[in-house]
């Protein structure tokens, strides 16, 4: 099936977007334990840096392709101008044992679309398809899909999405801002729907995800309602809410801040004790503020918190506050 491993999940489909120094394996696998999504995205990784850096910087990079069993299926996201290194990347994905490979053509960074790479492939789409070509053929049968905008400086999907899928990518997500936009204005999700059209416009069999303010996943059903998309990906809303799609689960706080141990935990023992290198604990803490918040005495703890100065200094810290709560129940 040309959808690959996407064909046999049941729809609509809630996946996780990729988000640098967020969607790390750590926080996937907390993730995956208290609510599993339909699939997960690894935070975007430079092709030409896993094709090019020096031996050190590769390391770092692989850091980012790091995964447990768990969180499978699981999408290995490149971005890149270069079609040479994207289908390198594609045959690394795959050795890997990725389940698919997405390539990033809607990020807004300045550095990446320097190198032609993100957002800057919607003013190249001849590239654009180079690309989609170029890793299907490292991919070696594994899905291929793209992470787009619905433009650049102004809507262009009716030119830009059928360029996308006359190279019949497994899935195309449409983020409904343009790169001019970035996410300063609300997510225009009537071009979702226009997408959806257009894909049945062509015939083409490539799935439809909409992304873009999604807060729940009741919210992300009613999108699909509304759009006729086949999925939605979620990003923002998991800060501080790894039961993001445990649909209507509500945890009381000593279980948020006991889950916020677990996730410091895990980050110190996946990503600041691998075997590639370590991640710096500063990462981590841009959590923080987003488990702890809106209960008596959050502002100080998360003070606290932001002047650990290592996992153990941190963990402790939320052992000391969380032994004062009552017991559930009480």
């Amino acid at each position: 099936m040309k959808n690959g491993f996407w064909g046999n999940l049941k729809r609509p489909m809630f996946v996780l977007a990729p988000m640098a120094d967020v969607t790390d394996t750590a926080f996937r696998r907390l993730i995956a334990s208290k609510g599993m999504p339909s699939a997960f995205w690894t935070e975007f990784v430079s092709a030409d840096g896993l094709a090019l850096a020096p031996e050190e910087g590769r390391r770092k990079l692989m850091l980012d392709l790091i995964y447990t069993e768990g969180e499978k299926p699981v999408v290995a996201q490149f971005f890149t101008s270069s079609p040479e290194n994207m289908k390198e990347a594609a045959k690394l994905a795959k050795k890997l044992g990725f389940d698919g490979i997405d390539i990033n053509m809607g990020c807004p960074d300045r550095s990446v679309e320097k190198q032609g790479a993100g957002a800057a492939l919607i003013k190249n789409p001849a590239r654009a398809r180079e690309l989609i070509r170029a890793a299907k053929e490292g991919a070696g049968g594994l899905p291929v899909s793209v992470k787009t905008r619905i433009g650049y400086n102004k809507v262009e999907l009716e030119a830009w999405l059928p360029e996308i899928l006359k190279e019949e990518p497994a899935l195309v997500t449409i983020h409904a801002r343009t790169r001019k936009d970035m996410s300063k204005v609300p997510a225009r999700w009537e071009f979702v729907k226009r997408a959806v059209e257009i894909r049945n416009e062509m015939g083409s069999p490539a799935l439809i995800f909409g992304n873009g303010d999604v807060m729940s996943i009741d919210e992300a059903r009613k999108r699909v309602e509304e759009t006729g998309c086949d999925g939605v990906m979620l990003g923002r809303a998991i800060f501080g809410n790894p039961w993001l799609f445990n649909e209507g689960y509500i945890p009381e706080l000593k279980e948020r801040l006991e889950t916020l141990i677990e996730h410091i935990s895990l980050y110190d023992e996946l990503l600041m004790k691998a075997e590639y290198g370590a991640k710096s604990f500063a990462i981590m803490k841009k959590h923080f503020k987003a488990y702890v918040s809106g209960f008596n005495g959050a502002g100080e703890l998360r003070h606290s918190l932001m002047e650990s100065q290592s996992p153990d200094d941190a963990i402790l810290i939320l052992r000391g506050f969380t032994a004062k709560l009552p017991q559930a129940g009480h």
